[in-house]
């Protein structure tokens, strides 16, 4: 009966290698996923896109085995995954790569992927067979990396290969990225996205967890977006475009701010032959010299690890240079501290808002005063003025749009977007004549980030200069009006942003490029 058998043979002909049905969670009242159904085919790559809580982190740990789903199945290659087991989902041949690295840095590339993959009992690791192995695998998808070579010596990029061979040395026949290209210049995304496609035609199937719109057009065959929990898209990427994904994303149009082009002001910061060392005498940064104008933005390009944290504390005041100058609104800095810095009119965004930019567990209206809570405004005789907190708290609530808050709301439960409103409300409502904006829309949905770059140009049309910090470069060359790279310690010439393209600022981000990286602007 070969006719009743076709239907069969065509649906197992095209019998996802991944398929989630009405997947549910629930954390209390919060339902993170919602009755989320999914299928991933063999050979695809699928863009998941969404807001932050929007529940793509859930739902993979779900699929990774990192949580258990309330209600819903989950099938691999066509059989059931057993719930909450990491084991069970790499015995299936699910693999996750997560956007910071999971590497012991004193071992080598070979020690790092074959860890955990031997018997307990096993007398002496196969180190023959595990290289030939590991080789043969970097050949087959375009990873090469040497196998004897320290973690601790690699590049980031080769850090990524290092973490997609763990996966694929373990069978993975389907990978999770998550924000894979957070941390690479535009050179090594392009080597990272030819990998990705020689992967598919091999026959991996992939899921592409990003923020950056550009990259998802380029390289998803698909695209789900979540809100809320929900899906509420699931289409060919051949029928979307960045402004349908963007609103798919928020619910809602979403327009990008544009930078209107001013006169830059007067000097407000200016940094001379700076040099900073660590208590063990390795420099972190070498020479550094930039002069900052009222009005203007200077963008700070730079692979993770580059002299962007030692930069962001030197101007926060939470380290002092070992040599050079360091001026504020003319005035020399010689004494050197966050309340100092504040008092010279220095507003900081910091790079991690849950860990330095606010007390998770204190509230809006106090961690809206952090920074002035000696302020006669909210303080007398040592004792905090609660009605004065309240009324500043509702206040900027408003004029800042902050969701999901009141002035008692504790802030580690508002989203990552409200958060970093309430650090740059506490900021921005003091004025500050130079804003240190480091990584400020990291992690942020593209509703979010317009939010904060809106926000920072009105500063600078009030007479502010920012130093943006960013390894996103789309996102520097639409805000800067000058832009500068920093490489192993030491800052390039800066540019204007209509002389810089992509692939100048990759090539200076890895040494190399027009004019010497080092030189002072």
């Amino acid at each position: 009966m070969p006719e009743a058998q076709q239907p069969a043979a065509v649906e197992a002909a095209v019998q996802p290698v991944l398929r989630l049905s009405g997947v549910t969670k629930r954390f209390g009242a919060l339902t993170a996923n919602n009755a989320i159904s999914l299928d991933l085919q063999g050979g695809e790559i699928l863009a998941l896109l969404g807001e932050n809580g929007a529940g793509k982190t859930t739902l993979m740990s779900i699929l990774f085995g990192h949580y258990v789903a309330d209600d819903g199945e989950i099938a691999a290659f066509g059989a059931p995954l057993p719930a909450g087991s990491p084991k069970a989902a790499i015995a299936a041949g699910i693999g996750m790569v997560h956007q910071h690295f999971t590497l012991g840095e004193n071992l080598s590339v070979l020690d790092n992927i074959v860890l955990g993959t031997e018997p307990l009992w096993a007398l002496g690791q196969n180190s023959g067979n595990a290289k030939q192995k590991v080789n043969e695998l970097a050949g087959r998808f375009g990873l090469d990396i040497d196998p004897q070579r320290l973690i601790r010596d690699l590049s980031v990029g080769e850090r990524q290969r290092v973490e997609i061979l763990k996966a694929l040395y373990r069978g993975a026949r389907i990978l999770i990225l998550d924000e894979p290209t957070a941390v690479l210049t535009p050179q090594e995304v392009e080597s990272f996205f030819a990998t990705l496609k020689a992967m598919v035609a091999d026959g991996l199937s992939i899921i592409f967890i990003s923020h950056k719109l550009n990259e998802v057009m380029a390289i998803a065959d698909r695209v789900a977006v979540l809100r809320q929990g929900s899906l509420v898209a699931d289409f060919p990427i051949a029928e979307a475009s960045r402004e349908s994904l963007a609103e798919a994303m928020v619910g809602r149009a979403v327009e990008l701010p544009e930078r209107e082009t001013q006169s830059a002001g007067d000097t407000v910061l200016n940094l001379q032959d700076v040099s900073l060392r660590d208590s063990a005498g390795k420099t972190l940064l070498d020479n550094v010299s930039l002069t900052l104008k009222a009005g203007e933005v200077l963008g700070i390009a730079g692979v993770s690890g580059n002299g962007q944290g030692p930069l962001a504390d030197l101007l926060s005041g939470l380290a002092a240079p070992d040599a050079g100058a360091l001026q504020v609104l003319g005035d020399r800095v010689t004494k050197v501290s966050p309340a100092a810095m504040l008092n010279r009119g220095i507003g900081r965004v910091p790079e991690d808002r849950h860990a330095t930019g606010v007390i998770g567990d204190f509230s809006v209206e106090e961690n809206l005063v952090l920074e002035v809570y000696g302020d006669s405004r909210f303080c007398r005789f040592g004792f905090l003025k609660g009605a004065a907190l309240r009324r500043n708290a509702e206040t900027l609530i408003e004029d800042f749009d902050i969701r999901g808050a009141d002035p008692q709301t504790t802030t580690r439960s508002l989203s990552g977007g409200n958060m970093q409103k309430v650090i740059l409300a506490r900021v921005l409502t003091e004025k500050p004549r130079v804003i240190l904006a480091n990584q400020p829309t990291r992690g942020l949905d593209v509703g979010a980030a317009a939010t904060v770059q809106r926000l920072l140009f009105a500063a600078c049309a009030e007479g502010a200069g920012v130093i943006l910090i960013s390894e996103d470069l789309e996102e520097l060359l639409q805000m800067s009006d000058r832009v500068a790279v920093l490489y192993q310690g030491r800052l390039s010439d800066s540019m204007a942003v209509e002389e810089a393209d992509l692939r100048t600022l990759g090539l200076m981000m890895a040494g190399h490029g027009p004019g010497e990286v080092g030189d002072a602007p």
